[in-house]
């Protein structure tokens, strides 16, 4: 008996990682060939099954390190394809329902154990299943728009793959009430935050969902990518419902020690978040037990703070506020461009959280003595170990402690979700709903800004910003959008947030992103506008970015799996 069980146990591991590694929808082994019945047979298997889906696609490594070389927000050494609309048509490949696939298998075969065990020892784990389902269809929304819905466990001949597209306003919905169920069986308790989601990160991905899905429809109307029968209000309003449940809580807050100077900043360098107020969902790492992360750990990366060769942007660098709560725009507080130091007086202190000054601290060593950003700016871009193409080196998330730094892999952990963005996720929507009143912007701007002594926005006095990225818009929805660009700068929010509203008219178009003023350093290699602000594509794209309005908001479906399913159709623009 001992015997068969364990081959029994392999047999299940062997499924779990075949799962875990092969993403290829069409080129997976039909598990019907399996005798599943025999897998499923007590709570701890289905909690061994669904620990495949903890991984860097769900929960992607160092998203607090910089993660918008995708957008307007951060620099690399070179264009991105998709904003520089040069992305070639896909001819081969998958669209990736291997997770899906893996999901739904799940739900298929866990109910076997009904009649063995009582649900509540095993409802976190069915939880977890409609919750990785649920982002799983997320990430094909937003690359694809419209896509097959699949609830059944398939084989590789079955019908149903090929069905036609699913309409992105129904994919949408399913999303959603798999949240809905997930918040239901999921834990109600706040956890430490690491070794298993609970309801609260389903109530938070669902406001997440629901916000994007419904500025989607309301900014994409009238375009190639409008959705039929469209109703943003519905999701908007879904989006207030979950983000408010999560406030109404009361498990979590803005972490505010009462020190504006350094409480941004040193968010994102704790060695341990099980018991910040903040911190929703974090990704540990031990070198004892598994792979931290390579690219904070060279010297090379470490001097620089960040993978070599990428910076912020002049445009998100504009976008702070001075300590007014006024725009630099005319501002007598604004200190003007003639060096970094001089552009971060008087203004919004998040800037030098986030942006390293030459008069900070770069390093700490272990006998406490210390060395200041200034011998990086003195030696920036003058070789290869110190570029940073537009002069701004961002420092959000790093961790000058020498320490740390040395070991084979870097340890600091990872922020995968935080309050900030609940907060930020029911103020636009209240606002895109036009039901917003100052009591709304009190209970989430108010306590972001708090943090770092900023002023709050008050709603019927909104000082005007002649240039403001959206002017037709309102005032309120103008700094509602730089307050989330401004707090989440980094975090990989920023192209979903272009791409939901619209917004690659106003933000990329015909557009370069500049730097600061090439004065400032020795030795620059890099081009400049006639202004003398670095400017360093001038030459890799001249007319600024070719993003295509018609085509890229979406990406390309494989050309292979339209030939294999007939129904399918081409998302608009990538036909040749």
């Amino acid at each position: 008996m001992v015997m068969k069980t364990l081959k029994i146990f392999i047999g299940f591991i062997s499924l779990c990682l075949l799962a875990a590694c092969n993403d290829s929808f069409l080129e997976r082994p039909p598990l019907d060939q399996v005798a599943s019945e025999m897998f499923f047979e007590k709570p701890e298997h289905l909690e061994t099954y669904v620990n495949q889906f903890y991984n860097a696609t769900f929960f992607p490594k160092y998203a607090n390190h910089g993660n918008d070389y995708d957008s307007d927000d951060l620099v690399g050494a070179t264009p991105n394809v998709r904003l520089q609309g040069t992305r070639p048509i896909i001819t081969t490949g998958s669209i990736g329902f291997g997770n899906i696939r893996s999901v739904n298998y799940f739900m298929t075969h866990y109910k076997k154990i009904e009649d063995l065990h009582p649900f509540d020892s095993y409802k976190q784990y069915v939880g977890e299943a409609y919750y990785f389902k649920a982002v799983a269809y997320f990430n094909l929304l937003k690359s694809y728009g419209d896509i097959q819905w699949l609830d059944i466990d398939l084989g590789t001949s079955s019908p149903e793959l090929y069905n036609e597209r699913t309409s992105r306003d129904i994919v949408a919905d399913r999303i959603i009430a798999c949240l809905d169920t997930a918040a239901m069986y999921l834990s109600g308790e706040r956890t430490n935050g690491y070794e298993r989601v609970n309801k609260w990160i389903a109530l938070l991905m669902q406001s997440r969902v629901a916000l994007y899905e419904g500025t989607w429809q309301k900014y994409h109307k009238g375009t190639e990518f409008a959705v039929q029968n469209a109703d943003p209000n519905k999701y908007l309003t879904k989006a207030v419902e979950a983000a408010g449940k999560i406030m109404e809580s009361g498990l979590y807050s803005i972490y505010n020690t009462g020190n504006p100077e350094i409480d941004y900043k040193n968010l994102f360098i704790q060695r341990d978040y099980s018991a910040n107020s903040e911190v929703m969902f974090w990704r540990k790492y031990d070198n004892n037990l598994s792979r931290g992360d390579g690219s904070f750990t060279n010297d090379r990366n470490f001097r620089m703070s960040l993978p070599l060769g990428k910076s912020v942007a002049k445009s998100a660098i504009d976008d702070y506020l001075c300590i007014d709560g006024k725009s630099i725009a005319g501002n007598t507080l604004f200190q003007g461009y003639t060096n970094i130091t001089a552009e971060m007086e008087n203004r919004d202190l998040r800037f030098r959280q986030t942006v390293a000054s030459p008069d900070q601290i770069w390093k700490v060593y272990a006998n406490a003595g210390t060395d200041n950003w200034s011998i990086v700016y003195s030696k920036l871009n003058s070789n290869a170990d110190h570029n940073a193409p537009t002069g701004y080196i961002l420092q959000k998330g790093y961790d000058p402690q020498v320490i740390y730094h040395v070991q084979q892999y870097e340890e600091t952990p990872s922020i995968l979700f935080r309050y900030a963005e609940v907060l930020l996720n029911y103020v636009e929507a209240k606002a895109e709903l036009g039901s917003i009143v100052q009591a709304d912007v009190d209970k989430t701007i108010k306590l972001l800004r708090e943090r770092v002594g900023m002023p709050n926005i008050d709603i019927a006095s909104i000082a005007i910003d002649p240039n403001w990225h959206f002017p037709t818009l309102s005032p309120l929805i103008n700094e509602i959008r730089r307050e989330r660009r401004i707090e989440l700068l980094g975090e990989g929010f920023r192209w979903n947030d272009i791409a939901r509203w619209a917004a690659a008219k106003e933000l990329i178009v015909g557009k370069r992103p500049k730097g600061f003023l090439a004065s400032q350093i020795a030795k620059n290699p890099f081009y400049e506008d006639q202004e003398g602000f670095m400017d360093p594509y001038q030459k890799a794209i001249p007319s600024g970015y070719g993003f295509q309005l018609d085509r890229d908001y979406l990406d390309c479906i494989p050309e292979s799996q339209i030939v294999l399913n007939n129904k399918l159709t081409q998302n608009p623009g990538w036909k040749k």
